[in-house]
Order: structure tokens, then sequence, then C-alpha cells
């Protein structure tokens, strides 16, 4: 039994990296179909010009990556932050119009070259890198750092990574916002020793993932997507939406229009953006183009 379970473990993995996303389209903000104004809108390129840094590390995640509005350099305000992780087989470097596309909405973005991002230590490191940065004076990051408004973001083992960095690691009191796109589910996980636990999480949470067939019937099916949505159950907020005829391989960026809605109405308090998840008429429940829509608020 168990070395059935063992290769199937092996299996799953191998298909993960078979059928792992090709880099993100650098032009997908102007091919992703959307169904509301508020994602049309925050799947735009925002206002901010872009800088990128690289910075080399000895750490087994090689480097890192970060995007950060150009405006930053040389201004006298904090600004939020969004930690980025990844999904087996797709380092920041296969994703960075993901990045920029959120820095020019004016926050810095941070992501690694992990493989293994899973149990949330690479995220960690991203933190203490940015924190460090922030404390010295010849950086420009030195004052730059909001530790009051950071969010994280993750996509399959990566939405495994977003729950463990938000509840096991030393930073997780400090996320604000979790953005958690095809993770992989409980069941998988287990198979593979991602371990994790939902339950933990006491921050707004969004879930977000395709109803093709490698999400739908392997990696990020509904009742995992489910079972996580209701063992969160201390977040003050829930939203759960599958996007129609999307699969795994590009759920990561099909769904960043409301990634993005989020983080800016969650970090920097864009009342318009939380239009989308928020009020008497939330868009992404009658967006057309999502179903299984759900949305649990605490008193």
């Amino acid at each position: 039994m168990w070395m059935r379970l063992v290769s199937m473990a092996a299996g799953v993995l191998t298909l993960f990296y078979m059928l792992r996303p090709a880099a993100v389209p650098k032009n997908y903000t102007q091919k992703v179909e959307t169904g509301g104004e508020i994602e049309q809108a925050y799947l735009q390129m925002g206002e901010y010009e872009v800088e990128r840094l690289w910075i080399p590390t000895l750490q087994s995640f090689e480097a890192y990556e970060i995007f950060f509005p150009a405006e930053l350099i040389g201004s006298d305000q904090t600004w939020p932050v969004v930690v980025m992780c990844n999904g087996t087989g797709v380092p920041a470097s296969k994703y960075r119009p993901i990045f920029e596309h959120l820095a020019s909405w004016g926050f810095i973005v941070i992501g690694t070259e992990d493989n293994y991002a899973w149990n949330g230590f690479s995220s960690e490191m991203c933190l203490q890198y940015l924190f460090q940065c922030n404390s010295e004076e010849d950086h420009l990051f030195y004052q730059r750092v909001d530790r009051d408004r950071i969010g994280i973001a993750g996509h399959s083992q990566g939405g495994v990574a977003v729950v463990t960095s938000a509840t096991e690691t030393d930073y997780s009191g400090l996320y604000k916002a979790a953005y958690i796109i095809s993770p992989a589910s409980e069941e998988l996980s287990d198979l593979l020793d991602w371990k994790y636990d939902p339950s933990r999480l006491e921050i707004p949470v969004c879930l977000v993932a395709g109803t093709e067939a490698l999400d739908a019937d392997l990696i990020s099916p509904l009742h995992g997507l489910l079972s996580i949505y209701e063992q969160a159950e201390d977040a003050p907020l829930r939203v759960l939406a599958r996007k129609t005829g999307r699969d795994h391989t590009n759920t990561l960026y099909e769904t960043d229009g409301y990634m993005t809605a989020w983080f800016c109405w969650l970090l920097q308090g864009d009342e318009r953006a939380g239009k989308a998840f928020t009020g008497q008429d939330p868009e992404i429940l009658r967006n057309p183009l999502y179903q299984d829509q759900r949305i649990d608020a605490a008193a």
C-alpha cells in the first residue's frame, strides 16, 4: 500500500512538471477575457512605471526577483508588498509579467527561483531580505517597505506555500491578505508530503481555480477548494470562484484581474476594487466567466 502511494505521488509530481505552465505571455493583459468591469479594469497595467532587481543569493532558491514602482526611488513614502510563491517548475523568472503588472499598481513584488516553495521558507526569506534592505540607509528600499501592508499569493504548489507561509513561519502574523490560485488539494499534497492546515488561516483569503480537467479532476478539484474554504472559518473574509474553461496551466494569469483588485482593496484601501468582493452586489458573484462562487464574511 505504502509503495503504491509513493508511486502515485511520483507520478503526480512528474505530471506536474510535464504540464506545468509555460512562461506567462508578456501581453496577457491584452489577451485575457474578462466578464466584469472591475476584473477588466484591474487586469490593465497600472499608473506606475516599473523597475526590477535581480539579487543572487547562496540560498537554494538562487535569487530574489523584485519588481517595484520606479517612483519609489527617492520617494518619502512606504509601499505595500506582495510575496509571490512558485508553482512546481515555475520559478519567478517564468512569470515576470505578473510581477511587473502588480508592481505597476503600486506594490513591491518579490519572489525567488524556488522549486520547492510549499513549506514557506523562501517566502519567509523574501520578507527577511526586504526588511534588511528597509533598515540599510544606503539601500534604495530604506524606509520604503510597509510592514503593515503585506500580502501573499501563489499558484499550484505555491498555493500550498501561501497557507504554510501565513500560518507556520516566523512572519505569519505580518500577512494581511492571501490569494490562492489552483492550489494542490490536501489529498494530493498529502501524497507529496506537502502538509498544510487551512484551519489556521486568520486573514482574508480568495481561492480561485479553473474548471477544466487538470484542475477539476486532479490538482485543484472543487471538493478540494471547498475543503480549504470551509476549514478557513476563522478568516474574516473568504471568497471562492472557478473561472470556466480555464485549466491549471493558465489560471495563474487568467485570474490576475481579480488578484490585483484583491490586493488593491485590502492593502491600499481601494474601494472600487473592493466592490468585486463585497457590498450588496459583489462583481465576482455575477461574473458570467466564473462559477461555484461563494463569499463568506465574518459578522
